[in-house]
């Protein structure tokens, strides 16, 4: 097996980093194991990408420094355990997402359909059932009773009620009554009264005059008018570049006034990309959400219907990649033997370098110290000062807290008290400095799980890079396997009969059991050595408890192709995306002369997976941020 340290010099894109800031979706912990069923490019059921929770990277030079004397400090793949390839092809260089039309995603749905925006018309509504005929609210009052009420409701009468006598007592025709006052003169409260034996409704105000002076003396209409037999739920595809999924959800939300979490969706998507994935609304119109095109950059939607159920995380098959790496190395001959291993044997299912950060002090840092139950190191590792990629204001913040350890005067440092640091020093403001848990809990549920998940990655990455070098590419005795949701260690007879395409590795966690053969013994020592009982992954705090979940170790895309193509402008999009098909605008064309060569290849993966670890497999190349950098840095110079 190649070793990741045997990297080709390559020229792989770190990517610049453009549009809004990154918010993280909820990630709920597991409660039993599971086998994983991710997001697009991996992260646990509803996790997000998980890239530097403590604040973004810089977008580029600060103070003089530029980005790659920033990323020195960073991760590499050996950092977190990526050490192994699965083929023995001679690597070649390329350049990932030189633009981000270079990476498309479609989503595949639970029915194994893949998402495609192409039709931005309005569904017409299924006709409303025949209503049998009720009596109408407005013949139950007279004018004079209207009069008085409508003078009441303004405060033009000397009473401060309105009191309408019952002569056909029963309840039907006192719902009517009460339903006609509170739907012509919107403001007015009403309620029974029993007087010498004889009924009355009484209206009255609800609030005083400041509160009702817009009221309008016209019957306001039902708002929120929704036909019972349309589907309570807009569903519709979403089209976007550049912007994370969060990112997208909340323009909308701003947009349509309503609260980000009526939306919902089977996994989030790259923001360095185009994406077009399904998303649901509750009781929005798709008249409404169609005309957001007339106002919104990068998003598109369409592919309206209206159904009785919202989306649910990880419900989705996967993921359908189509991929561009630019200005190329490897031979024709090359290519074929990479993408023909990628699509026979596959790729190792390492968790990608999204899921550990970008700056100095490591995602997975924090969440053993979390799992240690040591928090004066979780707020030390979040908040003390590092060296790396770090907005200015951060620099600062890490400074005062350094200097002067209060909270305050360190939140006073940061404009947006959003971010990780903020939140945190803020819990530290409110309940003191002896009360870290609870302040640590201002941090926001799936912020704060994406430390631990984490730390879970790197064991996992580093475990399967011990398999791998122990065992190869075969199934053996003590192996695991699934069988339903249930892991069986194999027997040597049994290895026999399966492959490695079959093998499962856990996660650390009190619900799980592992290898029998010494990989699963690695397990217990690498815990050990940070301090972890592996027999109490139990945690004080219900939230960082960890049940552990099953793994595959090695991926075999599916639907893969690929095509070598020859261009001669640099800044032509290599891709034919769903906008453009909708807008009839031409394909590509290239130039089979063209002075560049771009390798452009499809495959689909299950939401588990990394696209970005399958790039990895193709090129033979450290993906991390860190290495990207340096190589770019020698090869632009």
């Amino acid at each position: 097996m190649a070793e990741a340290e045997s990297i080709p010099v390559s020229a792989l894109h770190a990517g610049e980093k453009r549009g809004c800031p990154e918010n993280k979706e909820d990630d709920t912990p597991s409660k039993k194991p599971r086998v994983e069923s991710d997001r697009e490019n991996g992260g646990p059921p509803n996790q997000a990408e998980e890239e530097e929770p403590e604040g973004e990277a810089s977008d580029g030079e600060e103070d003089g420094e530029t980005f790659a004397d920033m990323m020195k400090h960073g991760l590499t793949e050996v950092d977190v355990g990526i050490l192994k390839y699965v083929s023995d092809h001679k690597g070649f260089s390329g350049i990932l997402k030189e633009r981000y039309s270079d990476f498309v995603v479609h989503e595949i749905n639970k029915t194994g359909k893949t998402v495609h925006l192409d039709d931005l018309s309005i569904p017409a509504d299924v006709e409303e059932a025949p209503v049998v005929a009720q009596p109408q609210e407005c013949d139950v009052l007279t004018d004079e009773q209207k009069q008085q009420l409508g003078e009441l409701q303004l405060f033009k009468n000397k009473e401060d009620s309105v009191s309408i006598e019952v002569m056909e007592d029963t309840k039907e025709k006192r719902t009517l009554v009460h339903k006609a006052i509170k739907t012509q003169f919107p403001g007015l409260e009403t309620k029974t009264e029993d007087k010498d034996g004889r009924k009355f409704i009484v209206a009255y105000h609800a609030a005083g005059k400041k509160a009702l002076a817009e009221i309008k003396t016209t019957a306001a209409p039902r708002k929120h008018f929704w036909p019972k037999n349309r589907g309570s739920f807009c569903h519709f595809v979403l089209y976007k570049e550049n912007k994370d999924t969060m990112d997208a959800i909340n323009v909308l939300s701003k947009f349509l006034r309503l609260r980000p979490n009526m939306f919902s969706y089977m996994g989030t998507k790259d923001k360095r990309a185009i994406t077009v994935q399904e998303i649901a609304v509750l009781k929005i119109t798709a008249e409404r959400l169609a005309h957001l095109n007339k106002c919104l950059m990068n998003l598109k939607l369409g592919n309206f219907c209206y159904k009785n159920h919202p989306l649910k995380l990880g419900e989705l098959q996967g993921n359908h990649f189509t991929v561009v790496l630019r200005n190329i190395s490897g031979t024709d001959e090359q290519v074929h033997q990479a993408m023909t291993s990628l699509r026979q044997t596959g790729f190792i299912n390492y968790y990608g370098m999204q899921r550990f950060g970008t700056t100095a002090v490591p995602t997975q840092q924090v969440g053993r110290a979390i799992l240690k139950n040591d928090w004066n190191e979780v707020v030390d590792l979040i908040l003390k000062p590092r060296p790396g990629a770090e907005k200015e204001y951060l620099v600062r913040c890490r400074e005062e807290w350094a200097k002067s350890q209060d909270p305050e005067a360190a939140l006073k440092k940061l404009p947006n008290k959003r971010c990780v640091e903020g939140q945190l020093l803020r819990g530290l403001s409110m309940h003191g400095k002896k009360s870290i848990v609870t302040a640590f809990s201002l941090i926001p549920r799936n912020n704060r799980l994406m430390y631990i998940h984490s730390y879970q990655s790197v064991v996992w990455n580093t475990m399967v890079s011990r398999r791998i070098e122990a065992f190869g590419l075969k199934a053996v005795e003590g192996d695991l396997v699934l069988r339903g949701t249930t892991a069986h260690v194999l027997s040597a007879e049994e290895a026999e009969n399966h492959s490695i395409h079959d093998i499962v590795m856990p996660l650390p966690g009190y619900d799980v059991i592992y290898p029998s053969h010494h990989v699963g013994k690695g397990y217990r020592e690498m815990l050990s050595a940070d301090g972890l009982d592996i027999d109490n992954m139990r945690h004080k705090v219900k939230d960082y408890s960890l049940a552990g979940a099953y793994r595959r170790i090695i991926i075999r895309p599916s639907d893969v192709s690929w095509e070598v193509i020859h261009y001669d402008d640099p800044r032509i999009s290599l891709v034919h995306n769903d906008f453009e098909k909708l807008e009839n605008k031409p394909a590509p064309v290239f130039n089979k002369e063209g002075k560049y060569r771009a390798l452009r290849m499809e495959f689909s993966l299950p939401p588990s997976s990394y696209a970005t670890m399958a790039i990895r497999e193709v090129l033979k190349l450290d993906t991390s941020i860190k290495k990207q950098t340096q190589l770019n840095t020698t090869w632009f110079n």
